[in-house]
């Protein structure tokens, strides 16, 4: 009984834990499995490569099916809330990474599911929670989190502008050219303001031209924005994780950017250089 309880604890920590060596090795191997699952679906998507090997891919479909069914039955046996897990997102893309292979054995017409398998590609975030990625992707987090309120008020802004520019050009263009309603005109306009530019609504009047080439100015102007305003947060979240540091006498850590003595202790938090 012991010896099956140390057996599963041992289990959990190689498949869920990734700061072992077993757990970093189960998830090295994970890896390359769902990249290579992923590979097969792509080629099979190609319509030369499935004419003339659709057997032979679908044997290693069936097979990378087994593997995570294999491995989904294990985290459920291991786990020590096995419902808690079923139901959580990854336990969700890890059952949706099997179904649709284990109907494609009974149905034919369930061939079609198979595409989404491609949504195994979701596991990679779990073998990225190692802890070097976690790091970076904690920076990510935070700088998002810091320029949540600055993006969501460039992107009201936009959608002011687009609105404007939209109604503009469905005033003087008009359904003659193009322009059959206002929401036709905001389409032109976040092409043209993006600088995609499609091409399949063009302003022909020489006034439309005009106010054309303000919005792609405009676009040019302002479409760095969101970029730096996120870098900035980025620097700022890496800048604060190098000014971080731990009173070395109360132990607190999370100090104000730049702080020089504990606000708990009152100790000097970094030694003076004679």
């Amino acid at each position: 009984m012991d010896s099956s309880k140390n057996w599963r604890e041992d289990l959990y920590v190689m498949i869920f834990q990734s700061d072992t060596k077993a757990g970093r090795r189960f998830d090295g191997t994970l890896l390359l499995i769902i990249l290579a699952s992923i590979v097969i679906v792509m080629l099979d998507s190609i319509d030369s490569i499935h004419q003339n090997y659709a057997d032979v891919l679908a044997y290693i479909e069936w097979g990378f099916t087994f593997v995570f069914a294999v491995e989904y039955l294990l985290r459920l046996y291991c786990s020590p809330k096995p419902w808690r897990y079923a139901f959580s997102f990854y336990g969700l893309v890890d059952l949706l990474a099997i179904v649709p292979g284990i109907l494609a054995l009974y149905y034919a017409d369930a061939q079609y599911l198979l595409i989404i398998r491609i949504i195994r590609m979701l596991r990679i975030f779990r073998v990225l929670k190692l802890s070097p990625y976690l790091k970076q992707a904690n920076y990510l987090m935070s700088a998002l989190r810091g320029s949540k309120q600055k993006i969501v008020v460039f992107l009201v802004s936009v959608s002011t502008l687009v609105t404007v520019f939209g109604t503009l050009m469905y005033v003087i263009e008009g359904p003659e050219h193009g322009f059959t309603s206002i929401p036709k005109g905001i389409y032109w306009a976040i092409v043209t303001l993006t600088t995609v530019g499609f091409g399949d609504i063009v302003p022909k009047t020489p006034l439309g031209q005009v106010v054309s080439s303000l919005v792609m100015i405009t676009g040019y102007s302002i479409i760095a924005v969101p970029t730096g305003i996120f870098t900035a947060e980025l620097a700022n979240a890496m800048r604060g994780e190098q000014l971080q540091h731990d009173c070395p006498v109360c132990k607190k850590n999370n100090h104000e950017h730049g702080a020089a003595f504990c606000s708990r202790c009152g100790n000097a938090l970094f030694k003076k250089i004679e």
